[in-house]
């Protein structure tokens, strides 16, 4: 049985300790509040983005584009969104099996264009190629930032370097739920839609390429901006659910030493009580 002086230090050690997880869950759910609202706020304009893009395109017949059809390079370039901090559950780890499990995305042939550290960490064990690590945008994620990453691939893209173009972040769904997400941005999909009875088809001017080359950019900046955001707050509540759940198991283990504490102490008198009555009767 372990000694008192064993199982208070030790006591002692998880109430630091369970101080530590509470302050930080305290840090996460103020920086959640926030977060949480620029997402939400964010998320109808991204989600109408993609979809208009995608009705566009469904209402342009056969239109031959760069942006539509897959590069002769066979390697691939994941942007993958985590954090640049652990002590976030399964948050990081989630999207690097995401990228690692998915047969599209060999490490033979996918670049990684990493934001945030632990997925660069992560998959640069795993054998990916990390091309560029913009880990510091995560920290405050602005619409230029997205920009600047879209033209930098869409340049790899252009110069053949890549033939496809994927994103991996965390969806944001509510504080406690948080998906890991993979979508293809380049080139781009189109999926069924709704408009079965409207067969009118778009008009483009002047034409259909300079409207492409236009708007596809700005398509892919959006989803990579709204991915930011989403990842931001997905990562918050992650921790927040982390570091609550570290909380809760600190408590439980404080007061099971805590009961193991008296037992020792209760255990201690009675054996010193045992010896001075030993001691009296020898003396009598």
């Amino acid at each position: 049985m372990a000694s008192i002086r064993d199982i208070k230090r030790r006591r002692d050690s998880i109430s630091s300790t369970e101080q530590i997880t509470k302050a930080m869950k305290l840090i996460s759910t103020v920086k959640l509040q926030k977060s949480k609202a620029k997402a939400e706020e964010s998320k109808p304009y991204y989600d109408m983005m993609y979809d208009t893009i995608g009705s566009m395109l469904r209402k342009s017949g056969s239109i031959e584009h760069k942006y539509l059809k897959a590069g002769d390079s066979k390697r691939k370039a994941v942007i993958v969104i985590t954090s640049n901090r652990g002590l976030a559950g399964g948050y990081n780890n989630n999207i690097a099996k995401l990228v690692n499990g998915d047969e599209r995305l060999t490490p033979e042939l996918t670049d990684i264009y990493a934001i945030g550290r632990k997925g660069k960490e992560s998959l640069a064990r795993k054998g990916y190629t990390i091309v560029q690590d913009y880990s510091e945008v995560i920290n405050e994620p602005i619409y230029r930032d997205a920009a600047d990453i879209t033209m930098e691939l869409l340049d790899a893209f252009g110069q053949n370097r890549i033939g496809e173009i994927y994103l991996a972040y965390t969806s944001f769904k509510n504080t406690v739920t948080q998906i890991p997400t993979l979508k293809k941005l380049l080139p781009v999909e189109l999926k069924e839609g709704s408009e079965k009875t409207d067969l009118t088809l778009m008009n483009y001017e002047p034409n259909e390429d300079e409207v492409l080359d236009s708007i596809i950019p700005k398509y892919m900046s959006s989803l990579i901006y709204g991915a930011l955001l989403e990842a931001v707050a997905s990562e918050n509540g992650a921790r927040m659910t982390a570091m609550d759940s570290a909380t809760n198991n600190a408590e439980e283990m404080i007061e099971e030493l805590g009961l193991a504490y008296n037992r020792a102490r209760q255990g201690s008198i009675t054996q010193e009580l045992t010896e001075i009555i030993a001691g009296a009767n020898a003396i009598s």
